[in-house]
């Protein structure tokens, strides 16, 4: 509405206005997502944080990061490729920037973990970190109850993009989810191929 400030939920105070020159805006990218930088005017308790890794990682591509336990990352990660950070941000070998999906279940304690992971990157905690976005992957078949739609609403606006996979009964069998994979699933693999490809950074 006009005359009204926007006011972002992920920060504790006010957005900076245009005028600041220490603001990082929110930028479209050349994919069509919205690019966040970290800010730090975000806050979370250290005691709610995915904690970081105390060892140095090797390898390119990206990084699956489970915003808790249970979240598909192991399935993620046999069906589309990528790297498991094991629940913890990864830090590089040699400096640089690591690029980084966070993964959460449909439920509301997923949603929720993985707005306290996008709040710890917002703070600018985590400078090396590229986050690619958030994979929300259902957790029951069928339509999200209104308030779990609302929720997820939420908290994809703290990621530069999202995407969602749905529920597969073969999965649940404990067939191969490389030989059963959604469209969606597909879609997701081909645009990280292509970010990763690419170098674009949304954490810096």
């Amino acid at each position: 509405m006009q005359g009204e400030t926007y006011r972002n939920p992920w920060l504790s105070e006010p957005a900076a206005t245009p005028s600041d020159a220490t603001a990082t805006p929110e930028i479209a990218s050349a994919h069509g997502a919205i690019e966040l930088r970290p800010q730090p005017g975000a806050v979370v308790r250290p005691d709610t944080g995915l904690q970081v890794s105390a060892y140095p990682v090797q390898g390119g591509g990206w990084w699956w990061l489970g915003a808790h336990g249970g979240a598909g990352v192991s399935t993620l990660q046999q069906a589309a490729g990528g790297q498991d950070a094991s629940r913890v941000w990864p830090i590089p070998s040699q400096g640089g920037a690591l690029q980084v999906v966070v993964v959460c279940r449909s439920t509301a304690h997923g949603l929720t973990m993985a707005q306290t992971a996008a709040r710890q990157w917002a703070s600018g905690a985590l400078p090396w970190i590229d986050l690619l976005g958030l994979v929300v992957v259902a957790d029951a078949p069928g339509s999200l109850p209104r308030p779990l739609r609302d929720l997820r609403h939420l908290v994809e606006g703290g990621y530069p993009r999202s995407w969602t996979v749905p529920w597969v009964d073969a999965w649940r069998l404990g067939e191969p989810s490389t030989t059963h994979q959604p469209r969606q699933l597909a879609s997701m693999t081909r645009e990280l191929a292509s970010l990763t490809r690419t170098g674009i950074h949304h954490g810096r």
